[in-house]
This record gives structure tokens, C-alpha cells and sequence, in this order.
């Protein structure tokens, strides 16, 4: 190789290098950025999961209280008819 080959390559490595080495740069900082996001992500799906479950049992109590409620209303229900009839024998 003569040499302004050689010059040439060297002037074309001393140009990429530092390309390469910013975009490595762009890289790890993208890589952290994603890191973080990630990490925020895997938080807020453990808080959405702890108020399913809290949810959840809030639902179960409130089942439970309504099967109460609907076995006290049949137990406690009055003799059927509440309607005043006319009556035909008081007092003629």
C-alpha cells in the first residue's frame, strides 16, 4: 500500500471512531433510559396487582354482606298480603 492508502485509511478511522464511539454513547444512554422505564413499569404493574387483590377482597365482603342481607329479608318477610281488603264482616 502506498502512502496515501495508508494516510487515507487512517483519516477515514480517525472520522468513524468517534462516530462509533457516540453512538455507543447514544446507546448506553438509551439502554438507561429504557432501564428506568422499565423498573417504573415493573413498579406500577406491583401497585395495579395490590389493588386488584385489595379489590377483590373488597368485592368477596361485599358478596358475603349482600347473601347475609338477602337471607335476613327472606327469614324476616311478613305474612303475605299487606293490603287492606274491604272486609265483610266487621260489624254489619
Amino acid at each position: 500500500m502506498g502512502k496515501n492508502t495508508v494516510l487515507s485509511l487512517l483519516f477515514v478511522l480517525a472520522l468513524v471512531l468517534p462516530m462509533v464511539g457516540c453512538e455507543d454513547t447514544k446507546a448506553r444512554q438509551e439502554n438507561e433510559q429504557l432501564k428506568a422505564q422499565v423498573a417504573g413499569l415493573v413498579k406500577e404493574s406491583g401497585d395495579l396487582q395490590n389493588r386488584v387483590d385489595q379489590l377483590t377482597q373488597e368485592n368477596a365482603t361485599l358478596k358475603q354482606e349482600n347473601d347475609q342481607l338477602k337471607r335476613r329479608g327472606k327469614t324476616k318477610k311478613p305474612k303475605k298480603s299487606k293490603h287492606h281488603h274491604p272486609s265483610t264482616s266487621s260489624g254489619q
